[in-house]
């Protein structure tokens, strides 16, 4: 393990490039100790730290057929478009085994990134804080629109990719000024600013929580700044980005699992023809 910071942005099924990064570095022993991530990034850690190679891509691939994954049903049944019962706790416990307690003996720091609904600010829980149902996991994960807020220790949660899609600034708060980050969009890719049904509804939905409809609102500035604070960082020698380096065909809601599997194996070769810059930042 090396002193350096590991850090994931979300992306629903995008989320599959990452398993392919983090594959890699299962496999060529690349140990962090400190790994933050949000949505997607946050989900697809959990079995990095467990060690668990090949999980992530078992259990985004396997199940995307199953209704209980993923569904217009599980929204109108439960609210939520993914199945988090099905997700949390029938996967792991019955269906592609997660090694507990491997994860929560690791030594490695791992931040997990939600959204307070009633600040508008994001919020960071630890390793230590992941109970048996994976309740902050579930936050992280809730997809405004789609997902039902997540209650926790008095707490009202959502995605935490939208106060800070990509938790660089936290990483380096953290003490972490050497970081490997790995993004779901190809470079030179912007955020947009939600259109006007989008926003017409994000008001109607949250108007009890308008800290929450304010950070919605400038989410795309945010993230289109923080990218730039990247481009700055690595041109310091002080962060390797890993990127798609093929247009994406998957969107964050994706189901076909060809174009799924496909994408992981682009993320494990972008992370391999990566690994000379990967060795400087790390070394």
């Amino acid at each position: 393990m090396m002193h350096t910071g590991l850090v994931l942005e979300g992306g629903g099924m995008r989320g599959l490039y990452t398993a392919g990064v983090l594959d890699f570095f299962l496999e060529k022993e690349i140990l962090f100790d400190y790994v933050i991530g949000v949505s997607a990034g946050a989900s697809n850690a959990v079995s990095y730290i467990s060690r668990q190679k090949g999980r992530n891509r078992i259990v985004n691939t396997t199940f995307i057929d199953d209704w209980r994954y993923m569904s217009l049903k599980n929204l109108v049944k439960e609210g939520s478009l993914f199945g988090m019962d099905f997700i949390f706790e029938e996967i792991p416990n019955h269906k592609v085994p997660f090694d507990y307690e491997t994860f929560h003996n690791s030594p490695v720091t791992f931040k997990i990134g939600v959204t307070d609904c009633k600040t508008g600010k994001a919020l960071y829980f630890d390793k230590g804080q992941v109970d048996k149902k994976f309740t902050i996991l579930r936050a992280t994960i809730s997809v405004p629109f789609v997902s039902p807020i997540v209650h926790f220790r008095g707490y009202y949660l959502l995605d935490g990719g939208i106060t800070e899609p990509i938790p660089i600034h936290q990483a380096i708060t953290d003490g972490y000024q050497k970081n490997i980050v790995v993004l779901t969009r190809n470079h030179g890719y912007q955020k947009k600013p939600l259109s006007t049904p989008q926003r017409l509804l994000l008001q109607k939905k949250y108007r009890d929580y308008p800290n929450l409809i304010t950070a919605m609102l400038n989410r795309y500035q945010i993230y289109n700044k923080t990218l730039l604070y990247l481009d700055q960082l690595e041109q310091k020698g002080k962060i390797a980005v890993i990127r798609p380096s093929k247009k994406l065909t998957v969107d964050r809601f994706e189901k076909n699992p060809e174009k799924l599997n496909a994408l992981y194996e682009q993320g494990y070769h972008d992370a391999t023809a990566s690994y000379d810059r990967i060795k400087k930042i790390i070394d």
